[in-house]
């Protein structure tokens, strides 16, 4: 059997920019190593989870590990708190949250504080939130993770509270259980209520009356903070807000990666959402480097780390985030050179160290994130796959316009794995 490296790259896809002449920043990357992949493989586009959806990163990873998001998804908070070590409950209500910056009223001057807001700044804040802030009829826990982001769980002291409730980040809506992101929106925290035909739950009004009063409360914390007062001094945004979005009131329960495919997987992840789904599915976690500011040093340990533990596992998922985040600031420029980057540092010493004959080897999105909306969309994502009995069909690059020709079409992100892994079989 061939192993499998399962490559995703954060929000890859785009649209095609007037100042790279038309193309998309994949297109315009100059990407050696991927094209000559393309060109020795079979190439594609993949629609991560259905036709129509711009998804979250959550549901389009459950997608692509060959799940229906229908079926099994719960809620990104309920992923992201479990993977900070939070204990959910069913009936506890658990978010993802983001530290922001608050103007007048309810105005939203940034949803992620300049995205300037250092994990240690953020780790005071959460300590001072968690030590002060009281709520009535209930209890929390609240935790910051990677700079701006963080997990929040609520309980309630008088049975189970609901997951369906909205969002008070204005940049998310939930259609059903899924978060989508909104190409538009008003910078206005929203008071969450309970969902369309749950108005009458009283376990989703009590949920909403105490993220309410957890948001009000919190703000009045941060606001007398003395870093968000040395951060104002020193000019820079406070962070004085905390929105909270996708809701869910219990843990998925999936089946497990190696019974469905009779594979080891063991995965490299950087978000606390991609580490919950990992350790819910059965994956094991692979301790990498998180992200910095030395990404050449990053990428190769990245690819190093891939050849070695290659040899523990049949397949490994590599998530890589690089290319999201500046996409969703609208910088095409630090996004078309943060795919040359990955293409330079991690594909050439991966494949310097990939027999063709003994793997199969796949590089896709979970969603494309248009610069020009800063924000994802449901655009289908190229793909690509290549390895021992992939025959090629002609395509000369990897980019969303080459993808379009490709032999293996337009497939839908929940069937990617089953073809990966009848490759590895030989079948």
């Amino acid at each position: 059997m061939k192993k499998i490296f399962y490559v995703v790259l954060d929000g890859m896809g785009d649209w095609p920019i007037e100042e790279l002449k038309n193309k998309t920043p994949l297109e315009a990357a100059i990407t050696p190593n991927m094209d000559k992949l393309a060109k020795e493989g079979k190439v594609g586009l993949l629609i991560p989870v259905e036709e129509g959806v711009a998804p979250e990163s959550d549901i389009a990873v459950i997608s692509l590990l060959g799940y229906d998001a229908h079926k099994y998804y719960t809620g990104r908070g309920p992923l992201e708190s479990f993977a900070e070590g939070l204990e959910v409950k069913k009936g506890d209500l658990a978010y993802r949250v983001n530290f922001a910056t608050l103007g007048e009223g309810r105005d939203i001057k940034d949803r992620r504080v300049g995205r300037s807001l250092s994990t240690e700044e953020a780790t005071v804040l959460s300590d001072e939130i968690n030590s002060k802030v009281k709520l009535t009829g209930g209890t929390f826990e609240f935790k910051n993770t990677i700079g701006h982001r963080g997990v929040l769980v609520i309980r309630s002291d008088k049975g189970v509270l609901s997951g369906w409730v909205t969002n008070t980040d204005p940049a998310y809506e939930r259609e059903g259980v899924f978060g989508v992101a909104l190409e538009e929106f008003e910078p206005v925290w929203q008071e969450s209520k309970p969902l369309p035909g749950h108005e009458d739950d009283a376990a989703a009004k009590e949920s909403a009356r105490l993220t309410n009063e957890f948001i009000q409360k919190s703000t009045e914390v941060l606001r007398a903070s003395e870093i968000n007062k040395k951060r104002e001094r020193e000019g820079k945004l406070s962070a004085n807000l905390i929105l909270a979005r996708d809701a869910g009131d219990h843990l998925p329960e999936f089946p497990q990666m190696d019974q469905e495919w009779d594979m080891k997987f063991g995965c490299f992840v950087q978000m606390p959402v991609e580490k919950g789904i990992a350790l819910l599915t059965g994956m094991e976690v692979v301790e990498v480097p998180l992200p910095g500011e030395a990404v050449d040093k990053e990428y190769r340990m990245w690819a190093k780390l891939a050849l070695e533990n290659i040899k523990r596992y049949d397949a490994l998922y590599i998530h890589i985030k690089g290319p999201d985040e500046p996409a969703h600031d609208g910088r095409y420029k630090d996004k078309l050179e943060n795919i040359q980057s990955i293409d330079r540092y991690f594909f050439t010493p991966l494949l310097e160290g990939i027999n063709k004959g003994d793997a199969i080897l796949t590089v896709t999105a979970d969603h494309s994130t248009p610069c020009k909306i800063a924000a994802h969309s449901a655009d289908p994502v190229p793909l690509l796959i290549w390895g021992a009995g992939v025959d090629a069909d002609n395509v000369q690059e990897f980019g969303e316009s080459a993808a379009k020709k490709g032999s293996l079409g337009t497939i839908l992100g929940r069937t990617l794995m089953s073809k990966l892994v009848e490759f590895a079989k030989g079948k």
